[in-house]
């Protein structure tokens, strides 16, 4: 059960919430993620941060106590700066639970917000896997950044409750909250995990199912478009993205943006938008889909169009692109 909101403890939104919101919310008593990656450790970190009990759910034991290390590690900055108490602190890490088996993890769940892999083969199999497993009345989020929602709801038999909750990386500290419906999705969850993101200190805003639903339907070919630029000669690394920086006051150039989500997701993106509008416009660049079947994926691999050392915020680019003449 969500607990009270207490100013010595969380700050969250600065959202009102009224009684219809309050008591919808009251009957989200357990939340489970599935998935402890960078975006499912920092989806139970907002999640368990905001008092709700939290089933962190992976198929691997160690890559949930890594999870459960970089969560409290993140909670110690927010000590640090003082927006969380240390009490609070471990309140809110003593809500997670983890889990490597599924069944144990959603027999009671009120809401399941899936953060795996973008891959919708393995997406489609979880959620088959949830539909059987999890209690009628739970909500089935998914935190895909481009997949169908109304293609992942038909491996059901509930799509009207089966929803996009698209959170932003890093969870705890962007305030955006993709919501996006299916086709079939029914209002009231609509409003339930809108109300849910509010509670959590978010900005909610919602779309349509359509490939790459806003977000990464202009982002993802933004990141294209920088990198057929490197890839044509046009520019260098560091001119491409100290343009966007200073021309467009973008906080961060597309290309290490794209180090930053790792390049074999945008990859995987592109081709959903591919795919998905059958335009030759969406196209990955060749030079992305190198780099990603040699294993420079950016920031997660240590290398993609900058080279990443740990302890070292310096950004320093790759060898390969230091020849700004430089061509596939």
């Amino acid at each position: 059960m969500i607990q009270q909101q207490t100013v010595d403890a969380v700050k969250l939104g600065d959202a009102a919430i009224d009684e219809n919101t309050k008591a919808m919310l009251e009957k989200l008593k357990i939340v489970t993620v599935i998935g402890s990656g960078t975006m499912g450790n920092g989806i139970c970190h907002v999640f368990a941060q905001s008092g709700f009990n939290v089933h962190m759910m992976d198929i691997n034991q160690a890559a949930m106590d890594k999870a459960l290390v970089t969560i409290g590690k993140n909670m110690d900055r927010q000590v640090a700066k003082n927006t969380l108490t240390e009490e609070a602190k471990q309140q809110a890490l003593s809500r997670i639970s983890t889990y490597t088996d599924m069944a144990q993890a959603v027999k009671d769940a009120d809401i399941v917000v899936e953060a795996a892999t973008e891959n919708i083969d393995l997406k489609i199999k979880i959620f088959q896997q949830l539909d059987q497993l999890c209690p009628e009345h739970c909500i089935l989020a998914t935190n895909t950044s481009s997949i169908s929602i109304t293609r992942i709801g038909s491996y059901t038999k509930r799509p009207g409750k089966v929803i996009g909750m698209h959170f932003m990386n890093p969870v705890p500290v962007m305030k955006l909250v993709e919501i996006i419906n299916g086709y079939a999705t029914d209002a009231d969850v609509t409003n339930t995990v809108h109300a849910l993101s509010t509670y959590l200190g978010k900005v909610p805003c919602i779309v349509n199912d359509y490939p790459g639903f806003i977000s990464n339907r202009i982002l993802m070919p933004l990141i294209n478009e920088a990198i057929l630029s490197l890839q044509e000669g046009v520019a260098g690394v560091e001119e491409i993205d100290t343009i966007m920086k200073l021309g467009m006051a973008h906080p961060m150039g597309p290309l290490q943006l794209a180090d930053f989500i790792g390049l074999d997701t945008c990859y995987s993106i592109m081709n959903v938008l591919h795919m998905g509008f059958g335009n030759q416009k969406y196209a990955p660049a060749t030079l992305l889909a190198n780099m990603v079947q040699a294993g420079f994926l950016g920031v997660k691999s240590g290398e993609g169009f900058y080279k990443y050392t740990p302890g070292s915020k310096e950004l320093v680019v790759s060898d390969r692109f230091k020849n700004k003449g430089w061509k596939i």
